[in-house]
């Protein structure tokens, strides 16, 4: 299942051409579910403590979101892993949500981060650090990540 998931994606073993290189003919739904998903592993890893329930929450966010089976989210949440061992770009992640994703799906994308974030019911420096830096780079205000913010920790009673 795994070497199928790759060839769908376009990964092989080489770093550089995996997940959504330049020039890579992977489709764009595709692309945007391994940059979202790597944001979302990026993110819970900023505290250096990456948990089983971080993990359950991406795989519910990706789910839901993406409409996907369990058996190939695991297989995307290993592909971003790997891709972050490689690159950890930002950039090149939020780009491809900045050409794909409406401004109400990046608020939404910023809610699911911030859901993530607040599983541990704390929030870390790095965790704060990275949610606003891809708030910037998605082209979403600092009112709206904060707007963001208050409406998760709302729906959480916190």
């Amino acid at each position: 299942m795994f070497e199928s998931l790759r060839k769908i994606f376009g990964f092989d073993e080489n770093p550089e051409e995996a997940g959504y290189s330049k020039g890579s003919l992977m489709d764009t739904e595709k692309k945007l579910q391994i940059a979202t998903c790597t944001l979302f592993i990026q993110l819970a890893k900023a505290d250096d403590n990456f948990t089983d329930k971080e993990r359950d929450t991406i795989i519910s966010i990706m789910k839901s979101t993406y409409n996907l089976d369990d058996e190939f989210i695991d297989e995307l949440i290993k592909m971003a892993e790997k891709r972050l061992e490689y690159d950890e770009n930002i950039y090149d992640l939020t780009q491809i949500i900045n050409q794909t994703l409406s401004n109400d799906e990046k608020f939404e994308l910023l809610k699911n981060l911030w859901r993530l974030i607040y599983i541990d019911e704390k929030l870390d420096i790095y965790e704060d650090h990275i949610i606003k830096k891809i708030g910037g780079l998605i082209n979403m205000g600092h009112e709206d990540i904060i707007r963001a913010k208050l409406l998760v920790k709302e729906e959480s009673g916190k």
